[in-house]
């Protein structure tokens, strides 16, 4: 009884010892920040408490819908549509909104914790910096824009006034949020898979700006609609946000199958006897980490991952499976022959010609100029080949060696020099 007891603790610490400096001071802050808000708001009183909990149930709402994106990126669009609404409320049904900052980031700290609670009850938590995020970027928000809410209202609501001047206002202050959001998450990012801060800040961007524009029109819809319609634009412009979400939940689940898939087709070759247990894995954590360390683009990397992961399907079509797996240990022409076959697999499928190029030219030489992927992809089977699960520190250093020395012919050198910075971070004990 006593163990079981103590699981759900151990299970936090763990957590928690997973974060690194950069997360545990984001989410520090953020507590803080919401600290401040509840204690203000419980003291000074609720403002508007209608329109509050209105908006705070949205948030929690937004919250329990929340999907992962691909990268693991976790996204609530609802909820933060919502937050964004309330935040640039200024007016509801003819009645001047007033509440402050801090009450602003109270409602959005009550509502996201909230929305989390179901997922802790069923053994699912939410991301603690992916939610210290979305609340910080709120009350940064909430903290230029509510002091100028009653000017932009006085400005709309005058004689001959227009609403364009607060829409204007609006989306200037959204985009410079979700830039900051976004620079936010590309530091983070950069540090935990060790990618340079530029192509992290691409990615984001790339990743971010879809549903961003969804969410940032839904919210803006949201507060200025609020004007005329009161609350029932709650319910109005939560739907179409609704459709969204369902789609790109689609697509993340897409996405998850297709690796799932690539996955389950790598290990057919090690069931078989054909390489050795855990060498497509291993050749691909490798390939992803000195791609990283290239600067290649998340959709690169997701090309580089599928392809490293089936670069030894053509294998499957030898009579006598060579010893080991190790194709670095073949003859080149023998090499080729398997890239090649195993690229035709792969072009089967229909949808990934890309990756089945990258699998049929891994074998060439560096002279003929190859995909970015495909060295990468040939240097990394040659180091596993050569090291296999091994955590022998001389081993590793040997294999790396041999391969400076074939740099320039067989292998490209400034792949070896990555894979050996990459390879020496490692933590005594521990291989790919």
């Amino acid at each position: 009884m006593t163990v079981v007891g103590r699981r759900p603790a151990t299970h936090k610490v763990k957590a928690l010892s997973r974060l690194d400096s950069g997360q545990l001071l984001l989410i520090c802050t953020a507590g803080l920040v919401s600290l401040a808000g509840i204690a203000y708001t419980a003291a000074s009183g609720l403002l508007e408490p209608k329109v509050a909990v209105g908006f705070g149930v949205l948030i929690a709402a937004g919250e329990l819908a929340r999907l992962t994106m691909p990268g693991n990126r976790e996204v609530a669009p609802i909820g933060a549509a919502a937050a964004l609404g309330y935040t640039l409320l200024i007016d509801v049904g003819g009645q001047a909104i007033k509440h402050p900052a801090l009450q602003v980031v109270a409602v959005l700290a009550v509502g996201m914790i909230a929305g989390a609670l179901p997922h802790l009850a069923v053994g699912t938590p939410p991301r603690l910096d992916a939610m210290a995020r979305r609340l910080l970027t709120g009350a940064l928000l909430a903290f230029v824009f509510r002091p100028i809410a009653g000017p932009l209202r006085d400005m709309a609501t005058s004689e001959g006034g227009t609403w364009l001047p607060a829409l204007g206002v609006m989306s200037v202050l959204i985009c410079a949020a979700l830039f900051v959001e976004v620079v936010i998450a590309a530091m983070l990012r950069a540090e935990q898979v060790r990618t340079a801060f530029r192509v992290a800040i691409r990615d984001e961007l790339r990743m971010a700006a879809p549903l961003g524009a969804a969410v940032a029109a839904s919210g803006m819809l949201l507060a200025l609609a609020s004007h005329s319609m009161g609350l029932v634009a709650l319910l109005v412009f939560a739907a179409p946000l609704l459709v969204t979400q369902v789609a790109f939940r689609k697509y993340a689940g897409i996405r998850a199958t297709y690796l799932q898939t690539v996955r389950a087709l790598s290990r057919v070759t090690e069931v078989g006897g054909y390489v050795e247990p855990g060498h497509s894995r291993r050749v691909s954590r490798l390939s992803l980490a000195v791609g990283r360390e290239l600067g290649m683009a998340e959709p690169e990397l997701l090309e580089l991952e599928y392809a490293a992961l089936m670069h030894d399907i053509g294998q499957l079509s030898l009579r006598d499976p060579i010893p080991g797996g190790a194709t670095v240990l073949t003859d080149p022409g023998q090499a080729r022959r398997i890239a090649e076959l195993g690229a035709e697999v792969i072009r089967q499928t229909g949808v990934l010609d890309r990756v089945a190029e990258i699998v049929r030219r891994q074998c060439d030489p560096v002279t003929e100029e190859p995909p970015l992927a495909s060295r990468i992809i040939r240097t990394a089977n040659a180091y596993d080949d050569l090291v296999g699960g091994s955590t022998d520190r001389d081993r590793a250093a040997a294999a790396l060696e041999r391969l400076r020395l074939a740099a320039g012919t067989e292998y490209d050198a400034a792949i070896v020099e990555a894979m050996s910075r990459v390879v020496d971070r490692l933590p005594p004990g521990q291989h790919f």
